[in-house]
């Protein structure tokens, strides 16, 4: 990239930055420190902004640069990601948000523990939400590390390094200073960017072809290199049994991961009511539904733009696919559209990273101090306050983050998001759905749903071709491949249902009826929630 293009996309990028830094600054002069406030910032939300702050935690750099770029990549095939992440919407308005915003308080624990014994319940579920949530942030930082790539022709590894830990260290001051209240309006702004971003590109894009979506379509078919497959199920999930059953694997992380995802479930606690959790989910559904249709426009338009080859040859993966769209449809590289257009997609891109890292961190820091710290403190020893000890767990994450983001910066980031989603069905859907539903549910099943998904989505993906085994592993010079999916989900979401219902019915545990009872009409009527 020029010159100008690295001042223009950094300046628009500062601006953001500051504009952030300013709210957050803001708020932390104009809070009261309160459990409440930094988890939840006072549960002062309507309906319209948590559904902007929701579709802004959820579309992320795997959304925005990802999914596109598979797209543009593997046609039809690409697609998947698209329509399961909209598609898991609707478990969570059908299943989850209601329920969980009049059981819980602060987190995912807080619901399953609400008539278990606390401390077992309380240590899975966060071990769980802050690996899920550490998944989550790596994928972001990933996308953080592309763009600096893009930014300055890849000529840089230690400036994409070095913007890993910049990203790194503005989520934990933001989380730190503002907690949720700043957080929730950094995802406000960001939301606004990214959709008028993604708005303006699609609509360069269809009047490139005149409005004529068959012709965008042949195009891209055409210039993808694989002609008519490119239109077809099974270019990358197609052939042999494997790839057809990691294409199902791949399906049902997606539409079950959402509602198990610690950070979207933190979101239902920040409005007042369970009326109002659900009117925050129809807004974002209607705001993400609208972003992931213009996404499919967008992963098109590289292909029939661009060419497949171009888009994989500036990044592997596919990740710059929508940088390397807005440059040419600006006019190109050495004209003045090109090189603003480039750059407001650099700055929206980067705003959206930093703006979901920051909701990730904040719900993975909560975890460890709601849940974790408050389970493991010796018995006499002199509490802390929660808030200090989140405050101090946002830095321990973000350097895991920073850490895992600059082994795994060659990965598609929304493959990466993909493995973070089946941990998050695996581990955490079974443990909410029998705790919400199932009036015999104990203490032993719901901690071995949690690690009986957990573990085995783990290991199974250290075990992958994600890991070792083949040139695009994390490790392509080792070979400790025993898994051949690459997403586990069909195997270690299963278990996590299996390993619930086994710790139940081997339990010698009573269930408490009245304590039973009074969570299910909670979670019906609302009637006592917080």
């Amino acid at each position: 990239m020029t010159v100008d293009h690295q001042t223009l996309a950094l300046l628009l990028f500062g601006v953001f930055v500051a504009i952030t830094l300013g709210i957050t600054t803001w708020v932390s002069r104009n809070r009261h420190g309160s459990a409440e406030e930094f988890y939840a910032g006072g549960r002062l939300f309507t309906p319209m902004e948590n559904g902007f702050a929701i579709a802004g935690d959820y579309m992320s750099a795997a959304s925005f640069l990802g999914i596109s770029g598979l797209i543009a990549l593997f046609g039809y095939d690409g697609l998947l990601y698209s329509v399961g992440f909209l598609v898991a919407w609707l478990v969570v308005l059908f299943l989850v948000a209601e329920l969980v915003r009049n059981c819980g308080r602060f987190t995912l624990a807080d619901v399953v523990a609400a008539r278990m014994r606390e401390r077992p319940v309380r240590i899975a579920t966060g071990t769980s939400s802050v690996t899920v949530s550490v998944l989550y942030l790596v994928a972001q930082m990933v996308g953080a590390g592309t763009l600096v790539a893009l930014l300055l022709g890849g000529r840089s590894e230690a400036a994409q390094a070095w913007t890993v830990i910049g990203v790194g260290a503005l989520m934990v001051i933001y989380v730190s200073l503002g907690g949720m209240r700043a957080t929730t309006w950094i995802q406000i702004v960001k939301s606004v960017l990214l959709l008028g971003g993604t708005v303006a590109l699609t609509v360069l894009v269809l009047l490139r072809f005149h409005g004529d979506f068959d012709r965008l379509l042949l195009t891209a078919a055409e210039r993808s290199g694989h002609g008519d497959a490119f239109l077809a199920p099974g270019l990358k999930y197609g052939g042999d049994w494997t790839a057809r059953f990691d294409f199902i694997s791949l399906g049902l992380a997606l539409v079950l991961g959402t509602a198990g995802l610690p950070h979207i479930l933190s979101r239902f606690f920040t409005v007042p009511t369970a009326r109002a959790a659900r009117r925050s989910v129809v807004w974002a559904i209607g705001l993400i539904g609208g972003f992931y249709l213009m996404t499919i426009v967008l992963g098109f338009g590289a292909a029939a733009i661009l060419g497949s080859e171009a888009v994989r040859g500036s990044n592997a993966a596919g990740n710059t696919a929508v940088p390397l769209l807005a440059l040419d449809l600006g006019g190109g590289a050495d004209s003045t559209g090109g090189t603003v257009l480039f750059a407001l997609v650099a700055a929206i891109a980067f705003a959206t990273i930093l703006a979901v890292v920051a909701g990730i961190t904040l719900s993975s820091s909560a975890s460890v101090a709601h849940d974790l710290y408050a389970s493991l403190r010796r018995r006499g020893a002199e509490p802390r306050s929660e808030v200090a000890v989140a405050r101090v767990a946002a830095v321990g994450i973000g350097v895991v983050a920073i850490a895992l983001g600059l082994l795994a910066r060659d990965l598609n980031v929304a493959f990466l998001v993909g493995l973070a989603f089946a941990v998050a069905a695996s581990a955490n859907l079974p443990v909410l759905l029998y705790s919400l539903f199932w009036r015999d549910f104990t203490t032993r099943g719901a901690v071995w749903a949690v690690y009986g998904g957990l573990i085995p989505a783990v290991v199974l993906v250290l075990l992958s071709p994600v890991v070792s085994g083949s040139p695009d592993s994390l490790f392509p010079g080792v070979d400790f491949e025993y898994f051949p999916l690459q997403n586990p989900g069909l195997v270690s979401i299963p278990l996590g249902f299996v390993a619930g219902w086994l710790g139940t019915v081997t339990s010698a545990e009573v269930p408490d009826e009245a304590k039973h009872a009074e969570t299910e009409v909670r979670s019906l009527t609302g009637a006592g929630a917080v």
